[in-house]
């Protein structure tokens, strides 16, 4: 089977996969686990003030800021391994609670709530480019020189050709005054018309690349408008096409389903499927993730003595244990989820695969183990109350066929068949 994740199931697995996250930042183990990574990080950072300190002290004082020191490097790997004990724990926990998980929900898609009514566009931010350049500011203009005739010594002898020199010296000298005053007067509105000029360049370029900004922002608002369109589109011809039992509808509703299906990142489970309508049966492969992705650590301890933080193996039979049950849950979850989401009845039976694609230990080759190969109705996996059951309990009932040791990549025994039940 190839891959039936189309356009809209990604789009929902993104979705739900941020909202899984979100859901996980706010349960208690997770909120254990981060106040006890601060812990951790409080009482390193006491302890590098500590040997800073140490470093600064005097002899007198060296010892004691010494062993305040080394005190507090103990209490910063205390926290460090309460930490990891706390993701431990929470990881575990998730493995555990792989199928009570999705019983807390409702796997139903409702098709339409899907639909983008509302495109939400971030607001244009034009930063600098919003920003008028400053106006260049007028010159001082220095004042014109004027014309002052100099007074008539009229009792002087002589006086009157005295005053007619003073008066050539002062028209020469307003002459030669008035030409500087007009070349630095040129000078000058020569540099405020060159400044004016780079101003509007200026201006020019900013409203230039200000046009371009918000063209950008507008075409990046329409590409927005454009995939709700496309992906309101597709959902009104999906709704349309499983009122009339298209196939490839009812399969591609399937995956929308199965991508509601987010596991832990430390499980993480993927599915493939292929739905005939002329029997009315989902095939569906699911693969886990190998053994060895599950933490074998009990718990970790801190050891003085060699300022060590050591791990605590998780007993085999612990490990293999925990292995087993999240893979018969993962198989009774799969079930349940594509069941309880058909509303409308259009599958009538699984036909279901779940396994890990290892290297075989009898054949030495990759390829799929199967540790979980179980066919059943509708019928009959609808009324159990899957609150309450073992899943391994569970697939033995439906007659699976069920791997011995899923840990040691034991293949299920499917020699006699595995339709038993609901047939």
């Amino acid at each position: 089977m190839a891959n039936r994740r189309g356009f809209l199931a990604e789009l929902n697995y993104q979705s739900q996969l941020a909202a899984k996250q979100q859901q996980q930042r706010q349960a208690a183990a997770y909120r254990a686990s981060v106040a006890a990574q601060r812990e951790a990080e409080r009482a390193q950072k006491a302890y590098e003030r500590a040997t800073a300190a140490a470093a600064r002290a005097s002899e007198a004082g060296r010892k004691a800021a010494e062993r305040e020191a080394a005190r507090l490097h103990a209490e910063a790997r205390l926290a460090e391994v309460e930490a990891m004990n706390a993701a431990l724990a929470d990881d575990l926990a998730a493995v555990d609670g792989l199928l009570g998980a999705t019983l807390e929900f409702d796997d139903y898609v409702d098709l339409e709530a899907l639909k983008i009514s509302t495109v939400e566009h971030p607001p244009f931010e034009p930063g600098a480019l919003a920003i008028e350049s400053p106006a260049v500011p007028a010159p001082n203009w220095p004042i014109e020189p004027v014309y002052l005739e100099p007074p008539a010594q009229r009792t002087l002898f002589g006086a009157k050709k005295k005053h007619e020199e003073a008066i050539a010296a002062a028209q020469a000298k307003l002459a030669a005054d008035h030409a500087r005053w007009q070349e630095y007067v040129a000078s000058l509105d020569m540099q405020y018309r060159d400044l004016l000029t780079r101003r509007a360049q200026a201006e020019t370029a900013r409203l230039g690349r200000l046009a371009a900004a918000r063209s950008q922002y507008d075409e990046e608002c329409r590409h927005r408008e454009d995939a709700a369109a496309q992906r309101n589109a597709e959902l009104t011809k999906l709704i349309n096409d499983l009122a009339f039992d298209v196939e490839f509808a009812i399969q591609e509703y399937v995956g929308i389903v199965l991508a509601n299906s987010v596991y832990p990142s430390v499980f993480p489970v993927s599915h493939d499927h292929e739905f005939h309508l002329t029997t009315r049966e989902l095939t569906l492969e699911v693969l886990v993730p190998e053994p060895s992705a599950l933490p074998a650590v009990k718990e970790y301890k801190y050891v003085k003595a060699k300022d060590e933080i050591t791990p605590t193996a998780l007993p085999m039979r612990e490990q293999k244990d925990r292995y087993a049950n999240a893979v018969w849950q993962v198989a009774v979850r799969t079930l349940h989820e594509v069941f309880e989401a058909d509303r409308a009845g259009k599958i009538h039976s699984i036909a279901l695969r779940v396994g890990v694609d290892a290297i075989d230990p009898a054949t030495g080759r990759r390829g799929i183990v199967p540790f979980v190969v179980v066919a059943v109705d509708r019928e009959t996996f609808r009324g159990f109350n899957l609150s309450n059951v073992v899943p391994r309990a569970t697939l033995e009932h439906l007659g699976s066929a069920l791997s011995k040791s899923p840990f040691d990549l034991t293949p299920a025994d499917t020699s006699r068949g595995v339709r038993t039940r609901g047939q």
